[in-house]
């Protein structure tokens, strides 16, 4: 049994992470409730009860065994290592520490066995990245993969509260024909705002030189890392879509060996995390309103790419909320208790 933490319980991620911890069946015996001095104060219905949420400070983890971490990469920052000091596993769900050489980034169906090296650290990887691997991981194990080719449909809720309420507000707008006001995305863009309603948005984070953004560049350098594989070249567009909840992924794979492609669907569908639907004639394929509240990633429209040899198209949707972030932090957890 375990005593836990959460940082950030008043956010979309925090608000996971409580129902998740009873989804999952994690053996907590306490729970503490923490967030920035903004939004302490707060009462939060949970399944262990209604609960006071705290300022989170160095001492809130004394005699604390796990403390999840969804208050962005600054409290991360700062924190993470005054939990690690007193004994206390911080699993942190910010950019903060993924690429440390030092800290276990890790997804735990392709790479558990590195969390047990943690040295009171763990990081838990972008979400687009997650659903991702997940997937790639039986064709990885059975074929080895030199490149991806990943074009992303990510949803608001990705962007947190503000861009849900935009996308709700500029939608009843534009269906009542008034003017729409952009105001909440692309976020880290200065002053410049897009219309997210019934548009898309082919820009998540900063850009960098190179022309690629942040968000493009974790997923080339998590998948290396969650991989221990530097030879796997990857290249990601990342657009925000108009959808509340539930990342898509349409994915192009070049392996290193040969393979049938009802060989690598049969290894998708027995694969860790997967749930394989993939029947378009009869319209059978994954869809984020579907897979909104599911903890597994769903692949579909498994298919043979002809224009390249060993190469293979597959359409994936994860909620980015639970497996994209949630749920992977509570299965390594659960992991490092197993």
């Amino acid at each position: 049994m375990s005593k836990v933490c959460i940082v950030g319980a008043t956010g979309a991620v925090g608000r996971e992470f409580i129902a998740g911890l009873k989804e999952l069946g994690f053996p907590v015996t306490s729970l503490k409730l923490l967030a920035t001095e903004r939004s302490a104060g707060k009462t939060i219905e949970t399944p262990y009860g209604d609960l006071l949420v705290e300022v989170a400070k160095p001492s809130s983890f004394d005699g604390m065994d796990f403390a999840f971490f969804s208050a962005g990469a600054a409290a991360s920052k700062e924190l993470a290592p005054e939990a690690a000091r007193r004994g206390c596993v911080a699993v942190d769900n910010s950019s903060a520490w993924r690429m440390d050489p030092g800290v276990p980034l890790v997804v735990p169906e392709v790479n558990m066995e590195a969390a047990r090296s943690h040295k009171g650290i763990i990081a838990n990887p972008n979400c687009s990245t997650i659903i991702m691997c997940v997937a790639l991981e039986p064709i990885y194990r059975k074929y080895g993969i030199t490149r991806v080719v990943a074009s992303t449909y990510q949803a608001v809720s990705g962007a947190g509260w503000a861009a849900m309420e935009a996308l709700r507000k500029e939608s009843e707008d534009f269906l009542a024909g008034r003017p729409v006001k952009p105001e909440a995305l692309p976020i880290k863009s200065g002053a410049v705002h897009h219309q997210i309603a019934f548009n898309l948005i082919p820009h998540i984070d900063v850009f960098y030189e190179d022309g690629f953004t942040k968000e493009e560049h974790k997923m080339v350098d998590e998948t290396r890392k969650i991989f221990a594989d530097p030879r796997i070249r990857v290249c990601a567009t990342t657009v925000r879509v108009p959808v509340f909840r539930s990342h898509s992924e349409s994915l192009n794979i070049e392996t290193e060996k040969d393979f049938e492609i009802e060989d690598v669907k049969d290894a998708i569908a027995t694969g860790k995390g997967l749930v394989l639907e993939d029947d378009p004639a009869r319209f059978v394929y994954p869809m984020p309103a579907k897979v909104a509240g599911s903890t597994l990633v769903h692949v579909g429209r498994v298919r043979l790419d002809g224009s390249a040899p060993r190469s293979l198209a597959m359409w994936v949707v994860g909620d980015q909320l639970k497996k994209g972030a949630a749920t992977n932090a509570i299965q390594i957890a659960l992991g490092l208790l197993a």
